[in-house]
């Protein structure tokens, strides 16, 4: 969803930066489509995800990331673990607000936990959408 939702930020007039948004997971079974609650969620925000597949994170797509967004700390911890060399660019999302706080995976939860997830990240991505900019200014 955050990668999804930060695709649409990005493609707002005047925003248009030429990014490449991508998601993987640092556990991800590959090749299974968004949740189906995820993807209700979503087209409420005018967002599809019928094309979305899993992928697991790599050392390639690491490498070729200037900045790494995760949901949480554990996340944080296991890709530093796993790839060192990607440890500095690595950080939590909601460290884009200048907090730190993991964002609750409604993975097993209901449509109201997927909606309250997407807003979480959507006013996340809005509010911490300059800080991104500073970020990859860097790279």
């Amino acid at each position: 969803m955050a990668a999804a939702l930060l695709a649409q930020i990005v493609q707002q007039p005047g925003i248009g930066r030429p990014w490449q948004i991508s998601s993987a997971g640092t556990w991800a079974i590959p090749d299974l489509p968004a949740m189906s609650l995820s993807q209700k969620v979503m087209a409420r925000k005018g967002i599809d995800l019928s094309n979305h597949r899993s992928r697991c994170l790599t050392a390639e797509l690491l490498k070729a990331a200037d900045v790494i967004l995760a949901m949480t700390q554990y996340q944080v911890e296991a890709i530093r673990a796993e790839f060192p060399e990607a440890a500095d660019k690595t950080m939590l999302i909601s460290q884009l607000i200048g907090e730190a706080f993991d964002i609750n995976d409604p993975v097993t939860g209901t449509e109201e936990d997927y909606r309250r997830c997407a807003d979480e990240l959507a006013k996340i991505l809005t509010v911490g959408y300059s800080r991104l900019e500073d970020l990859m200014r860097r790279t």
